[in-house]
């Protein structure tokens, strides 16, 4: 009898340890794939995702919605938010009251700022999905070395000509410049862009050695600034070089050079300009004769590395549903639904296959902004990006108004950059 209740006891003992064991392993192991990414497969199936869309967007977006659904049986319901400024500060009140979407979208340059408050969540997606889209829209989307996001669409500026004076696009800026210097005379240019704003700037200064941060391995570091060192300054020389000879107006400076560059070239009084696919539909609208290109490389043999900008799709951090929230992302950046898109919005989405395909690449906009974003530069997403603009600027109208010579000028703007990130950027 003793024989036999010691057994039992030991019995009981194992049985004990197990179920103790058991639940843990199972929590553990639950929601991750043998390479260790986000599955959806033992997550509970929500009844509905919430989505919210771009301003005027959701036209691209119903398609994506109705696969999904059939596929998955969870309702997808969106609303249109304007993206740029109000997305971001609608998910700071939304999110934390628990009415905010599991899904959005935004800017890439806005995700080091959200991440830091807390509000979108990392993704973790096979490589096979990464591999979809260009490598540096992917870079776009990551921060301080982990994904938060995946591409929707991209814009970068590109060269644009006037096929009435300029019957094909130049293959090199030293051409660009020759036939500037003959075409400028009598109210009319050659060539324009707007190298007094930093963003356009950067092509030039990026593509002779220059740059914002330094980047290891997907993360960006404020404290390597690159924007005075030898390649920046020979771009600064670069960009001076066309204003001293006259072949800029001096109208197209300051904040309205915009709008003065392309009221002239509107006018047809410009054969080509730097300017991005924004501003395609007023030219088309004022009767010229368009067309676009890649820019043309620079005199060193590199290309412009232009500034891209990425719209990306993000899981809100709030969201309760966080697993089926990446699938759904998954679903309306693949290839499929991203040619839907741009049918529908003209939104050119970095996605490799579709760099080829037909429908982009007899778009002559759309292939220029695809093959000129395979050698752009995301904009810094890190929230002292924000020091660099308005130093940049100040000194770029210095350098292109010849009141400082370029390596005056950059290392002002350089200094600035770095007492503004340390002022304001203490960790």
């Amino acid at each position: 009898m003793k024989k036999f209740f010691s057994i039992f006891m030991i019995m009981l003992l194992l049985v004990g340890v197990l179920a103790a064991c058991g639940p843990a392993e199972e929590e553990e192991t639950e929601g991750t794939g043998d390479e260790g990414t986000a599955t959806t497969e033992e997550s509970e199936k929500p009844e509905k995702l919430v989505v919210w869309e771009d301003d005027k967007k959701g036209i691209a977006l119903e398609p994506a919605i109705e696969s999904f659904e059939k596929e998955h049986g969870i309702e997808i319901e969106f609303k249109e938010v304007e993206m740029a400024t109000k997305m971001r500060d609608q998910l700071r009140l939304d999110g934390p009251a628990g009415t905010g979407p599991d899904v959005l979208t935004l800017p890439h340059d806005q995700i080091g700022q959200i991440v830091t408050e807390g509000l979108i969540a990392e993704l973790k997606v096979d490589q096979s999905v990464l591999d979809t889209f260009t490598e540096t829209s992917v870079l776009a989307q990551m921060y301080d070395g982990k994904l938060y996001g995946l591409p929707k669409a991209t814009e970068t500026p590109i060269f644009l000509y006037n096929k009435d004076l300029m019957k094909n696009a130049p293959a090199t800026m030293d051409e660009v410049h020759t036939f500037a210097k003959d075409f400028t005379k009598d109210g009319n240019f050659g060539f324009l862009a707007l190298w007094d704003n930093y963003y356009f700037a950067h092509g030039v200064i990026g593509g002779m050695g220059g740059y914002v941060f330094k980047e290891n391995n997907g993360a960006l570091d404020p404290k390597d600034v690159g924007l005075a060192n030898e390649g920046a300054i020979k771009g600064a020389e670069y960009i001076q070089s066309w204003y001293k000879e006259g072949l800029f107006p001096k109208g197209i400076i300051g904040e309205n050079g915009g709008s003065a560059m392309d009221g002239l070239f509107n006018e047809g009084k410009v054969a080509s300009t730097m300017n991005g696919p924004w501003a395609v539909q007023a030219i088309k609208d004022a009767g010229i004769n368009l067309g676009a290109a890649p820019m043309p490389t620079l005199p060193n043999g590199e290309p412009v590395k232009t500034f891209m900008g990425v719209k990306g799709w993000h899981v809100s951090a709030f969201s309760k549903n966080q697993e089926w929230a990446q699938k759904f992302v998954e679903h309306i950046t693949n290839a499929e639904n991203a040619k839907i898109r741009f049918e529908l919005t003209n939104e050119i989405p970095p996605v490799n296959s579709l760099i080829e395909d037909p429908v982009i690449k007899e778009n002559e906009v759309a292939s220029a902004v695809a093959e000129q974003s395979k050698n752009a530069v995301p904009m810094p997403n890190i929230p002292e990006m924000g020091e660099v603009w308005q130093p940049m600027a100040d000194n770029l109208q210095t350098l292109v108004t010849n009141k400082a010579e370029p390596k005056a000028a950059l290392e002002s703007a350089v200094k600035s950059i770095n007492q503004n990130i340390e002022t304001n950027h203490k960790k």
